[in-house]
C-alpha cells in the first residue's frame, strides 16, 4: 500500500494534479501540499485565514496543539462580520442564536456542547466538557448551568444588528431553504498537528440560519462533525450538517486513512457516499478537510465553491477545491 501511495504522489505532482476526480490544485499554489510540513493548521472557508493565524501565535507562543485550535476558532466566535459563527450568528426560526461546538485531541479526549444560549465561546465550553467531566457532551440548559459554574459569563440575549437585519426580512416570508456556499458557511472547523506529530481539532457554528430551534447539526457530534486520531488523521465538515451525520462523515474519513487511502481520496469517498445517501443533492453542499500523520491534505465538497487556509509557521494561504458532481 505505501509504494501505491507513494506512486500516487509522484503522478499527481507529475500531472500538475488534473487528474480526473482529484482536487485540481497546482503544486505551485499550495506549497508544501505533500511535503509533510509541520507543525500544520488547516480550516474551513476563508474565515479560516485569520482563524489560523491566531493558531499559529498560540503554537509561538508555547502553546500545545489544543491550545492551537481552541484558540484558532475563538477568534472567528467573535468575528461580527460573520453570521454563521458565535453569538452574531443568524438565529434559528424563533429569532434565538444557539451554538454548537466540539474539539478532540488526538489521544481520544473529546468534549462538545450543543444548543447552547448566551455563551461567546462555545468551543472553550466544549473544553471545559473535555478536562472537567466525565462526559463528551452536555447540550441546552444543561450545558448553560455548566458554563455559570465554570465561571462564564452569560452573554445578553440579543440579535447583532446584522443578524437582526436579516431575520426580519427572513420573516416576511418565513421560508426555509438553504443557499448553496452562502448560508451553508456554516461551521469553522480546524484540524492541526504540531511539530511531534499530535493531532487535534476544533469546530463551532451557530447552525444554519433559521432552522427549527432545538436543531443540531453535524459539528458538535464527534465522527460527524470532527473526529482525530494521533494514530491515522484528523478530519473536519462543514455544510449541510443533516447530511454529514448520515454518513459519520469525519469518522468515515479517518477510517478510509487508516485502511490506506490518501486524504484527498478519503474525502472524495466520502462525497461519494454522501451523495448516494442524500436526497435533492443540488440543494446541498458539503465539504470535508483531512490530513494524515505524514502531513498530507486532502480536502473534497459537493458542490464547487468550497475553499480551505493551510498554515505553517511561515505562510497562510486560501485553497480553492474543486468537486466532481454537477446537479
Amino acid at each position: 500500500m505505501s509504494q501505491r501511495r507513494k506512486f500516487i504522489k509522484q503522478s499527481l505532482m507529475g500531472s500538475a494534479l488534473f487528474i480526473p476526480g482529484i482536487t485540481a490544485i497546482a503544486e505551485a499554489k499550495t506549497p508544501g501540499l505533500f511535503k509533510g510540513e509541520k507543525p500544520l493548521i488547516l480550516s474551513t472557508w476563508n474565515h479560516g485565514l485569520p482563524a489560523n493565524a491566531a493558531a499559529v501565535k498560540k503554537l509561538k507562543a508555547g502553546g500545545n496543539i489544543v491550545d492551537a485550535v481552541e484558540t484558532g476558532v475563538r477568534d472567528t466566535e467573535l468575528d461580527m462580520n460573520n453570521l454563521s459563527v458565535g453569538l452574531q450568528g443568524l438565529p434559528d426560526r424563533e429569532g434565538i442564536t444557539t451554538l454548537d461546538a466540539s474539539i478532540m485531541s488526538g489521544d481520544g479526549s473529546c468534549g462538545s456542547v450543543a444548543f447552547v444560549r448566551q455563551v461567546k465561546h462555545p468551543i472553550t465550553l466544549a473544553r471545559m466538557v473535555m478536562e472537567n467531566t466525565p462526559h463528551v457532551m452536555l447540550a441546552g440548559e444543561g450545558a448553560r448551568q455548566f458554563a455559570i459554574a465554570q465561571g462564564m459569563p452569560m452573554e445578553k440575549e440579543e440579535l447583532s444588528p446584522k443578524a437582526k437585519e436579516a431575520y426580519e426580512k427572513w420573516k416576511v416570508t418565513s421560508k426555509y431553504k438553504p443557499i448553496i456556499n452562502i448560508e451553508n458557511h456554516d461551521t469553522i472547523g480546524m484540524i492541526g498537528m504540531d511539530a511531534n506529530g499530535n493531532l487535534a481539532g476544533s469546530c463551532t457554528t451557530s447552525g444554519l440560519a433559521y432552522k427549527m430551534h432545538g436543531r443540531v447539526g453535524d459539528s458538535p457530534i464527534i465522527g460527524a462533525g470532527l473526529f482525530v486520531d494521533n494514530e491515522v488523521g484528523a478530519a473536519t465538515a462543514t455544510g449541510l450538517g443533516e447530511s454529514i451525520i448520515r454518513i459519520c462523515g469525519s469518522f468515515l474519513i479517518v477510517e478510509l486513512m487508516r485502511q490506506g487511502r490518501t486524504p484527498q481520496e478519503a474525502c472524495e469517498e466520502a462525497v461519494k457516499r454522501l451523495i448516494s445517501k442524500n436526497k435533492n443533492i443540488s440543494d446541498i453542499q458539503a465539504g470535508f478537510l483531512a490530513i494524515n500523520k505524514e502531513g498530507e491534505v486532502g480536502a473534497y465538497a459537493v458542490h464547487p465553491g468550497f475553499n480551505y487556509a493551510k498554515a505553517t509557521l511561515t505562510s497562510n494561504d486560501l485553497i480553492d477545491s474543486r468537486s466532481h458532481f454537477n446537479p
